[in-house]
């Protein structure tokens, strides 16, 4: 016996800003789960930034999509049908099998969590990869000390609405925001703690960032690459630290991107810019996780998400965070 199922095939690979004709809705036969495996059935779904550079064919630290096959990402579902003792029929599981409605997979690609202690749904979120990256670049990339003057980019987004959070409860004396357009300011400013937060699409960066920190800053979490590592750079203190998390304003581009054109300031102030991916950092999970209970349980951290229903529009999710839809964690509701 098998299931039907509905999936997202990538069917071209998209030239500058992606649309929706480089995706296409699918229905297909799942079969039924032989010896250590797990039929799933996706509640819930992730898109994220990342999966944009998947779609190109050149390599890079994850492997691009296939053309014509499911895509994949981040999902927790409920097992429906089980051949394995260790992951039990109406077991939620979180698993990277997303994209689709269901998903057949080795019991060993599904990690079981906890439904009671938290919403499914958190485990694609702020207790998930996007928490525990906004902590690893926090804590051991550009580490936040007491004191510190700390500035986010893509600050509602969903690890930024997070890094915000996580930089106060590390000592941060003051930490800014930017977002794009006068609501998502004033959300920082309201909902996510931040002392002071720039609206990029009234121009004028660097004033602005000069405004909110008029004596300069010493930690910046970058997810936008671009204008905004620029405007970093010349307002970085001696000393300071730079976590290069993501460049989301580059993702769509068709040719190479030149860098910020101030970098040799660096060298002056003595700065320390660096990379990071949330896969080399699994070793902070058991320590974020736990911090993390604890800032929920009592109210200084907050988790927003953005969800739009059906495998349908899973599509127009992924095309809306890209510019920008969203407040916090994009996610995208499977099922009834």
């Amino acid at each position: 016996m098998s299931v039907t199922s509905r999936e997202v095939h990538l069917v071209a690979r998209p030239v500058g800003e992606p649309k929706p004709g480089d995706f296409a809705l699918v229905e297909s036969s799942v079969a039924d789960p032989g010896p250590g495996q797990v039929l799933v059935r996706n509640d819930w779904m992730s898109v994220d930034p990342y999966m944009r550079g998947r779609m190109n064919d050149t390599e890079s630290y994850v492997p691009p999509f296939r053309l014509g096959e499911v895509m994949e990402g981040g999902a927790v579902g409920t097992v429906a049908a089980s051949g394995s003792d260790a992951v039990p029929v109406g077991a939620t599981v979180l698993h990277m099998g997303g994209w689709r409605e269901y998903a057949l997979l080795d019991a060993d690609a599904v990690r079981v969590v906890d439904a009671d202690q938290a919403p499914a749904e958190a485990y694609l979120g702020v207790l998930g990869m996007v928490g525990l990256t906004a902590y690893a670049g926090l804590t051991r990339i550009a580490p936040v000390e007491e004191g510190d003057v700390v500035f986010i980019s893509g600050a509602a987004g969903a690890v930024g609405s997070l890094a915000g959070q996580i930089a106060r409860q590390l000592g941060a004396s003051r930490v800014i925001g930017s977002a794009g357009g006068p609501e998502k300011r004033r959300r920082l400013l309201e909902e996510f703690g931040y002392d002071a937060a720039i609206d990029y699409r009234e121009g004028d960066l660097e004033g602005q960032l000069a405004e909110a920190a008029p004596d300069g800053i010493d930690v910046y979490f970058d997810n936008v690459g671009g204008d905004h590592l620029r405007a970093a750079i010349g307002a970085m203190r001696t000393h300071g630290r730079i976590a290069l998390c993501g460049a989301i304003s580059m993702y769509n581009a068709t040719e190479p991107v030149p860098g910020p054109d101030n970098l040799f300031l660096a060298v002056g102030k003595r700065l320390t810019l660096r990379g990071f991916i949330v896969g080399d950092h699994f070793d902070l999970f058991g320590e974020y996780a736990q911090r993390a209970a604890t800032w929920l349980a009592e109210g200084s951290l907050r988790a927003e998400q953005t969800v739009v229903g059906g495998i349908d529009h899973a599509v127009d999710a992924f095309l809306d965070m890209m510019r920008g839809a969203n407040t916090g964690k994009m996610l995208v509701r499977l099922g009834s």
